[in-house]
Formats: structure tokens, sequence, C-alpha cells
């Protein structure tokens, strides 16, 4: 037989069959595509929601992405290829991110690596945004006069900061950790700083009170 008839043979096999696979897999990618951008919207949301103190609203957010978290999972059962990439990182990364900040903000628990329920790239990487957005509740608390339980919440995010920075791998194996350990530091250095001046000005304007009201 001709060497290119025995290669045309082959060929019309083997590229036909990957042809199939991968048409289902773009299939798939697709609608994995479409759930990642729904879980991504329901935590963005729901993290919002926390901020406005719509506590009951947030939690119906979490709970509609985790639901589809579930989906994804099982669409992707047989493509661990895409379940364990970037692709689908984001949108996880930002359901860890809503949940753990509900959890500390509303129910004042850590939930565990297991309770959050999804790999372990994105949960670091959701912890690390946690640090983030307690810096936001922290502002929110000294807003309103809430000074110690702003001390409470900067020691948690330093207690985040501080185990994570534990984790010293290469951006390969934790891809984007390594910055947001970084970025995670400035914000307990920079709410350390605010809060300390915050402190001494309320002490400050309490003596002054205390001063006013012995002179009358």
């Amino acid at each position: 037989m001709v060497l290119e008839d025995v290669v045309e043979k082959v060929l019309a096999n083997d590229i036909l069959f990957i042809d199939n696979v991968l048409k289902k897999k773009d299939e798939v990618r697709e609608e994995a595509i479409r759930i990642t951008r729904d879980i991504l919207r329901y935590s963005t949301e729901a993290v919002r929601l926390i901020h406005l103190g719509k506590y009951e609203e947030a939690w119906k957010n979490i709970s509609m992405a985790r639901e589809l978290i579930v989906d994804l999972r099982e669409l992707l059962a047989d493509h661990p290829d895409l379940y364990y990439s970037g692709l689908i990182y984001n949108s996880l990364s930002e359901y860890a991110e809503s949940y753990i900040t509900y959890k500390l903000i509303v129910d004042r628990e850590m939930p565990s690596y297991k309770e959050v329920g999804i790999p372990h790239i994105p949960y670091l990487q959701g912890l690390g945004d946690v640090v983030g957005e307690l810096r936001r509740h922290v502002l929110s608390l000294l807003g309103n006069g809430e000074i110690e339980e702003a001390m409470e919440y900067l020691e948690v995010m330093e207690t985040i900061y501080l185990w994570l920075r534990k984790l010293n791998y290469p951006d390969p194996l934790t891809p984007g950790l390594r910055h947001k350990v970084d970025v995670a530091r400035r914000l307990v250095d920079d709410t350390k700083v605010l809060l300390i001046n915050t402190r001494n000005a309320y002490m400050v304007s309490r003596k002054i009170d205390e001063a006013l009201k012995t002179k009358d």
C-alpha cells in the first residue's frame, strides 16, 4: 500500500475521533463559561449586599452561587482539565470571598476549607481577597464609632495574612497568591495606622469632653 494511503487511512479515523471529542469538550466549555458568569454575578452581588447590611439577601445570592457550583462540578466531572483551570477559578475565588466574608461578618465564624467546598487554589485566592473586604467592614465600623469591634476585625485581617504568608510557593503552583499576600500586608499596615490615629483622636476628644464637663 502506498504510504500516502496509509497516512490517509489512519488520520481519517484518528482526526475524526479527536474532532468529536473536542466538539463535545467545546460544548461543555461554553456551558461552563455560562455557569461561571452566574456564579461570579451572584457572589459579587452577595459581597455588595453584605456591606449594605442586607444579610438575608446576601445569603440568598451565596446559596444560588453554591447550587451552581454543584452543577458546574457535575458538568465537568469528565473534564477535570477544565474544572481545575483559570477558566473556572476566577468565579470560584469570588464565591470563596463572598462565603468567608459573610461567615466572618454575619455569623462571626471562620468556615473551613472543606466547608467552602472548592479547589484549594481558588480558595486561597478568595481568602486573600477577604482581607480587603474586612478592611471595608473596619471602615464602616469606624464610621459608626465602633472602635473596639474594628480592632477585632483588624486582628482577623492580620491572622489571615500571616497564615497565607506561610505558603511560600512559586506562582505556577499558587497563581496570583503572592500578589494577594503583598496586597494584604499593605492593607493590614494601612488599617493599623488608621485605627491608631482614630483611637487617639477619640481619646483626645473624650478627654476634652470630660474637661469641659468638669469646668461646667
